[in-house]
C-alpha cells in the first residue's frame, strides 16, 4: 500500500483564493471549497458543510462524497460539538466519541471545523470524514482553519 500524501495546503489556499475572489455568497463559497478540499487529499472520503439554519440546528450544505445526514442538532455528534463549542474537533476514532452520529458506517475518523462569517457569526461547520483511523493531524486542522477564515470572514 502506498503512503498517502497530505494536501498541499499552500497550493490549495492559492487555488481557493483565486476561485472565490470577489464572491460573498456563503453557499457558493461552501460549494467551491467542498470540491477543492475533497479532491486535494486521498484521505478525505466525505467533505462538506453543515449550515446553521436555526438556533441549535445544522442542516446539510454543499458536499462531496456519499450521502450525509440531513439534520444535526448542536447537541449531537462531532459536528454538533464543533458548532456548540465553537472549536475544532479532531477525532482519531469516531467509535470512541460519545454521541457520534454514524452518517456513514465506513467513517473511522473525523475533522470538523467551525466556520465563522463577518463579526464572528457561526455560519456552520466543515466536516471531513476518513475511512482510515487517525487520518487527520493538527497541521490539517490549522491549515484548513486558515483557509476557512480567509474565505468566510469577509462574506
Amino acid at each position: 500500500m502506498t503512503a498517502q500524501m497530505p494536501a498541499d495546503y499552500q497550493t490549495l489556499s492559492r487555488t481557493i483564493k483565486a476561485l472565490t475572489a470577489g464572491e460573498s455568497d456563503e453557499v457558493a463559497l461552501m460549494a467551491t471549497l467542498a470540491c477543492e478540499i475533497h479532491h486535494a487529499d486521498d484521505r478525505f472520503d466525505w467533505t462538506g458543510f453543515y449550515r446553521v439554519t436555526e438556533p441549535g440546528v445544522l442542516k446539510i450544505g454543499p458536499y462531496q462524497g456519499g450521502h450525509g445526514c440531513l439534520v444535526i442538532p448542536f447537541s449531537r455528534g462531532v459536528c454538533g460539538a464543533a458548532a456548540r463549542e465553537r472549536r475544532t474537533q479532531l477525532v482519531a476514532d469516531v467509535e470512541a466519541f460519545a454521541g457520534h452520529i454514524a452518517c456513514s458506517s465506513s467513517t473511522r475518523s473525523e475533522l470538523v471545523i467551525p466556520v465563522f462569517g463577518a463579526g464572528g457569526r457561526l455560519i456552520g461547520v466543515l466536516d471531513i470524514d476518513s475511512n482510515a483511523p487517525a487520518a487527520f493531524t493538527e497541521e490539517d486542522a490549522r491549515a484548513l482553519e486558515a483557509i476557512l477564515a480567509a474565505t468566510f470572514s469577509l462574506a
